[in-house]
């Protein structure tokens, strides 16, 4: 079963929000992962590229966020990553707690796909 398919059965969301949610995943993996890395995610989702397309553009917020969070020592940024992607969610018709259901299937697709090491960039991005 493919990623979107599995998105969409498994949370009850349309092939648009699936999409655009994988495809903030996908951005926020570009900004934060070495090329080679972020390529080895790109390869095990098919279209990832037309999939960042869809994603929605992220509101000033999630950089603001992401700038305190380093001043206050969240050297990650994981604080401004996660208002990045409550913010694209909400502009998708998601609440940000959908997050915590759309991460573990994209996960599991790519432990699918790409094997514990390809699941493991994605789990040090949303850290």
């Amino acid at each position: 079963m493919e990623l979107i398919s599995m998105l969409t059965q498994n949370l009850g969301i349309s092939d648009s929000q699936a999409g655009g949610g994988t495809g903030l995943l996908l951005d926020l993996a570009k900004k934060k992962l070495a090329g080679g890395d972020f390529s080895k995610i790109l390869a095990a989702i098919p279209n990832g590229e037309a999939l960042m397309d869809k994603a929605p553009e992220a509101s000033g917020l999630g950089g603001m966020l992401g700038g305190l969070g380093s001043m206050l020592g969240d050297k990650g940024g994981s604080l401004g990553n996660l208002a990045a992607l409550a913010s694209g969610f909400s502009a998708l018709n998601m609440d940000s707690g959908m997050i915590q259901k759309f991460v573990p299937v994209v996960m599991d697709y790519l432990n699918e796909k790409g094997g514990d090491e390809v699941k493991g960039l994605l789990a040090k991005v949303m850290k």
